[in-house]
């Protein structure tokens, strides 16, 4: 037997066949090393074949070479996994730290609590007792407590700013890590060393404010060096312009700021700030980065009001960030601003009073994009499409900030509007300036450069009801065809590439969308990018791609329905094959924001107050609290922005054909929305009853009837008390029943099968039964099919089917049985799939 080393470390010797170990010479273990790294386990042939193009390796037989790269596998494998727990170990241990702080500070504010309680309980003891003294002076001085002091101007000179500097650290960190802020974790996000970090919003203060912490593998100078950079991963942030920088005697620098952010609909005006920027180094070495708007300051630089913007605040906010044993940083954000909601609309109003949305959009963005380069530092691999994850992640900007730019239409970009054609519901946009069209290759066939060259955009909002985002947004992707017009993409792609041609007129034909490259996810994967190809029916050009084939690069976020309070977007644009980085985009797309405010309404009273709607829910009252953003009357956003690159002598056709596409689009929004919404036939976690018609009673007995007298056993287990058909309603598994036609449509489901198809009753006889299989289901279903009308029933052995939204669902056995009326003659179809799950 040849003896092998008990230990991978000993990967400088080889074993004979006669136990002894002989040592290879440097030589050969360089010479090893190299191959290795060209093909760490190369197969038989490939090491004779080494052996012969290498003299050094001359000498070794081939069995010891085997031997050599087992045990080189060995070490790189312990060497990976080593580092690998070391990272978790890291990781943990700040996590760790984190959450005992966050203990300290929960500790910290529960005595601050317990304290106040006892002090106004005094002071309502005391106020009573007031109330039956008649002298002035009891009355004059008791709630003196409640009078606060307002802050006289600031002097705006360097010691002035200085001291408006300290006493922002100061606030700042009594934020971060302090008891200044009542803070409540946030609804559905719960710490762990896989999770973001610890995310909080604020409960009862003034303003809307958010709190995360977390563990980043970066150095705390490049922390500071990317969050200073805001416009690169706060994608509201059009602009931050430095108007002045001022050096501190301790070490620090004062930033004189202006920023703007982007309104996120077109039904509400941009913000603004105008903002003093502290930097400094703790005496732990902890840096820390504060900023506070400066709206109370005399004899200073100032920043009048911009046409356009609503001036808004931001209250102390800011990063603390400390190194990290082993290396990383350990990072604190606070962000606390009032963003004048008195601006906007009521009905948009908790877009500006959400703590939630804040968190989402801002705080939690900060997070992830430092993980996120921290991720492409360590793994710089060339992904989709050849390029580097730094690429793709430049593409997304690109993309969000173009959708950006049509939405809010800046008249110092070049955009004007178009007069209305007597109708508001979309509004026209037009752009030719030099700016905008530099690098979109206009051009005739002949190659004589076109004329006028512009942008028009046709954008709108409308208002939702009782339709998660998620799961809008994902049907919106995954079922292009339903709203759509191949003529319009096909006349997009071929205006950006070579210039339009004309109007295309689509030939009817159906087509949808197939995603073709898959480019990248961040790392929570919570937003992806991907090409898409569009099978276009109605158009053939010969300077395309493929015939009738278009291209669009895609960017996709916010597509986690179980996520609390997140803006899902759907943004794309058309390209083509000789598509580069510093390629124009003209992207278009959809944006939909929740409006319900009550997923602020945390409070430490709110599992009480859940329970409390737990028991009223079967009279049928609706649920709020942490549920109520998914069973009750919830409200979102959405905005709708397209863009058209065209010549300017055909800009009153186009505009009639961009105001025709966007109305065709609302009214297919509008009618998915529908389908898609809980109806009050369909209910979730029994909060609503089941449908209780005469005839859905009816079917569910000849359901069970059909089940018993076909196999031979019951399919419920229903007390006396319990209706047939609310039992049926509750069942675990998914039954549906199918109608008799040619094509078999889904006429009834259960509550499980609605779940399982991701639709509603409204919706479900829009669903055929072949539509939900695989290639390999349908030959299946197809080929036993027939038995059911025979025998009376079918066993299907376990597969993968397909809901409505084209999610992969996996099933562990599917029962189909023939479902006879009181004439015994054949109604429908029954299928009940058994242990289903999402794959």
């Amino acid at each position: 037997m040849m003896a092998v080393a008990s230990s991978c470390k000993e990967g400088t010797k080889i074993a004979m066949d006669n136990g002894k170990y002989v040592r290879y010479t440097p030589e050969q273990v360089e010479a090893l090393e190299r191959l290795y790294h060209d093909c760490p386990k190369p197969s038989s042939m490939r090491r004779q074949q080494l052996i012969r193009e290498c003299p050094i390796l001359s000498n070794i037989e081939p069995k010891q070479i085997k031997v050599w790269f087992q045990n080189r596998r060995c070490r790189e494998k312990q060497r990976k996994e080593s580092s690998r727990l070391q990272a978790v170990n890291r990781k943990l241990s700040a996590m760790n730290k984190l959450l005992m702080e966050e203990n300290d500070r929960l500790q910290k504010q529960v005595s601050q609590l317990v304290y106040e309680n006892s002090y106004f309980r005094q002071q309502t003891q005391n106020t009573t007792l007031a109330t039956t003294d008649t002298s002035c002076e009891s009355v004059v001085t008791s709630g003196q407590h409640h009078l606060t002091p307002q802050h006289p101007p600031r002097d705006a000179s360097p010691a002035g700013l200085l001291s408006i500097a300290e006493e922002t650290l100061t606030e700042f960190l009594s934020k971060a890590t302090g008891t200044a802020v009542e803070w409540v974790q946030m609804p559905g996000m719960k710490p762990g060393p896989d999770s973001i970090g610890i995310v909080a919003i604020s409960h009862g203060r003034s303003g809307v404010a958010a709190r995360a912490c977390g563990l980043v593998g970066l150095d705390p100078t490049r922390v500071a060096e990317i969050l200073k950079d805001r416009p690169s991963w706060y994608r509201d942030c059009r602009a931050v312009d430095v108007i002045n920088v001022l050096s501190t005697g301790n070490g620090g620098t004062i930033e004189l700021l202006y920023m703007q952010l982007y309104a996120p609909t077109t039904l509400a005006p941009a913000r603004d700030f105008w903002l003093l920027r502290y930097t400094s180094v703790l005496e732990d070495g902890s840096l820390v980065i504060c900023e506070r708007s400066l709206n109370n300051t005399q004899n200073g630089p100032s920043m009048p009001p911009t046409a356009n913007f609503v001036r808004a605040e931001l209250l102390p906010s800011g990063y603390l960030i400390r190194p990290c044993e082993g290396g990383g940083s350990i990072i604190h954000i606070v962000d606390h601003m009032d963003l004048e909601p008195w601006s906007v609309p009521e009905v948009l109003r908790p877009l500006y009073e959400s703590s939630t949305l804040l968190a989402q959009k801002t705080t939690m963005a900060a997070l992830r994009h430092l993980r996120q380069i921290s991720q492409e530092m360590s793994q710089p691999n060339v992904t989709g499409w050849g390029r580097r994850p730094t690429a793709l992640r430049a593409l997304s900007q690109k993309l969000n900030k173009g959708f950006n730019e049509a939405v809010n239409g800046f008249t110092d970009e070049g955009w004007s509007m178009l007069e209305s054609d007597g109708v508001d519901d979309v509004t026209l946009l037009v752009n030719s300036s030099p700016g905008k069209m530099m690098g979109i290759n206009l051009s005739y066939g002949n190659g004589f450069p076109s004329m006028g060259n512009a942008v028009l955009c046709a954008k709108a909002s409308m208002l939702l009801q009782n339709v998660p985002p998620a799961i809008l947004l994902r049907f919106l992707r995954e079922h292009r065809s339903e709203w759509a017009d191949s003529g319009i993409d096909a006349y997009s792609a071929a205006a950006v590439k070579a210039g339009p041609c004309g109007l295309p007129v689509a030939r009817g034909g159906s087509f949808g969308g197939q995603v073709i490259l898959p480019l990248a996810h961040t790392i929570e994967h919570e937003e992806f990018m991907e090409v898409i190809k569009v099978e276009n029916m109605g158009l053939y050009r010969e300077d395309m791609m493929m015939p009738g084939d278009i291209f669009l690069l895609q960017f996709c976020s916010g597509v986690d329905e179980n996520a609390v309070g997140t803006c899902a977007e759907l943004i794309f644009a058309p390209i083509d094959a000789s598509f580069s980085d510093d390629a124009p985009i003209i992207p278009s797309g959809f944006r939909i924001i929740p409006l319900d405010s009550g997923m602020d309404a945390s409070s430490p009273n709110r599992t009480l107050d859940l329970a409390s709607t737990l028991e009223v829910g079967a009279a049928g009252n609706r649920p709020t609290g942490d549920n109520s953003g998914r069973f009750g009357n919830t409200k979102s956003v959405m905005t709708i922005a397209f863009q058209f690159v065209y010549e300017i002598h055909l800009q009153e056709n186009v505009a009639t054909m961009a105001r025709q596409y966007v109305r065709s689009i609302i009214a297919s929004v509008q009618r998915v929305a529908l389908a898609l919404s809980p109806s009050h036939l369909s209910s979730h976690a029994g909060f609503q009853t089941p449908p209780g018609t005469p005839e859905a009673q009816t079917l569910a007995r000849w359901i069970c009837q059909s089940y018993r007298c076909y196999l031979g056993v019951e399919l419920l287990e229903y007390e006396g008390s319990e209706s047939i058909l609310k039992t049926l309603w509750h069942h675990t598994d998914a039954v549906l029943c199918c109608s008799l036609k040619a094509l078999p449509v889904f006429t009834f489901a259960n509550q499980a099968g609605l779940d399982m198809l991701e639709t509603t009753l409204v919706a479900l006889q829009d669903i055929t039964l072949e539509k939900i299989f695989d290639d390999n289901g349908r030959k299946a279903l197809f080929a036993e099919f027939p038995q059911v009308m025979q025998q009376g029933f079918m066993c299907l052995q376990g597969g993968i089917c397909l809901s409505s939204m084209g999610r992969p669902i996996s099933y562990e056995r599917a029962v189909a049985w023939k479902v006879v009326n009181d004439e015994e003659n054949a109604h429908c179809v029954c299928f009940m799939f058994i242990n289903w799950s999402f794959v």
